[in-house]
């Protein structure tokens, strides 16, 4: 019966690719905050301070996970090592990853080779992301072949959804800035979350109203309100409903709470949005 169950809400959808269910949404989002928990208590009991240099570096790994899911979507990867980078194995890989280089920064750091372990440890990640970004680039121009694949690399995709994106956040932002009066979404990772979760949308929009290749939406809130909408474009107003309350109670826990969970939490917002919005963007630009 357990395993049953198992199989038929995890091990399934991981293998064969199928959408989310209402099951395995809450599973990963439980496991989620537990994570960003667990990651703060380790942080501390290593010392590493959770401030705005940490979790600023942190940002190319979030870009590195969207990049990295591209790398499976694009069939590159053969079964079953493919499934390491599907949801949720793909996040202890990523995590591997930074751990691995968070420990490697320290130790330079400690022995005079770099000034500041944060910019080390950024480097690492911002490196990660040229060379998956490069083996992608090499996929969409035919040097890495794949059957069934006919190579695409359609710049111009990338533009219109980065501009819609851009143009979306700079709406919301200024609205709660000169409108609303939140002087204190000037932060970098109130833009960052703005941003992400804009250019999630605009990427969903994009693929599933005006693609060529007829893409879906895989997750079980956005899933049912295109249906119940008939547009895809419904999903700027979804994330405006999530991110501006968020914004406001982000803000409170700030200003009452712990300041260096407050990093981890919003970092983890700016994941679940960004991540999957640079994946989709640039699977629509390889058409994959």
């Amino acid at each position: 019966m357990i395993g049953e169950f198992i199989s038929k809400y995890y091990v399934d959808p991981i293998i064969q690719g199928q959408p989310y269910t209402i099951v395995d949404t809450l599973t990963y989002a439980a496991l989620l905050i537990i994570a960003v928990f667990l990651v703060y208590l380790w942080l501390r009991r290593t010392g590493i301070s959770i401030d705005h240099d940490f979790a600023l570096s942190l940002i190319p790994y979030v870009v590195l996970g969207g990049l990295l899911r591209v790398v499976e979507d694009s069939g590159m990867i053969p079964s079953p090592y493919h499934v390491l980078l599907v949801t949720p194995i793909i996040f202890f890989v990523i995590f591997a990853y930074t751990v691995s280089a968070l420990v490697i920064a320290r130790a330079l750091e400690a022995r005079g080779t770099i000034s500041q372990y944060s910019k080390g440890f950024a480097a690492a990640g911002i490196g990660a992301c040229i060379l998956v970004g490069f083996i992608l680039l090499l996929f969409g121009l035919g040097v890495i072949p794949v059957a069934g694949y006919t190579p695409t690399l359609d710049i111009g995709v990338a533009v219109i959804i980065l501009t819609m994106a851009l143009s979306t956040s700079l709406v919301i932002w200024a609205a709660l800035r000169y409108l609303a009066g939140w002087s204190y979404v000037t932060d970098i990772f109130y833009k960052l979350l703005i941003f992400g979760h804009m250019l999630d949308a605009s990427a969903t929009s994009f693929g599933i109203d005006l693609h060529t290749i007829p893409y879906v939406e895989q997750h079980v809130v956005g899933s049912a309100l295109i249906d119940a909408t008939g547009t895809a474009f419904s999903m700027f107003a979804l994330k405006v409903a999530v991110i501006v309350p968020a914004i406001y109670i982000l803000e409170l826990y700030r200003k009452e709470g712990n300041p260096a969970l407050w990093y981890l939490i919003i970092l983890a917002m700016i994941m679940v949005g960004m991540a999957p919005g640079i994946r989709d963007m640039v699977r629509m630009v390889l058409y994959v």
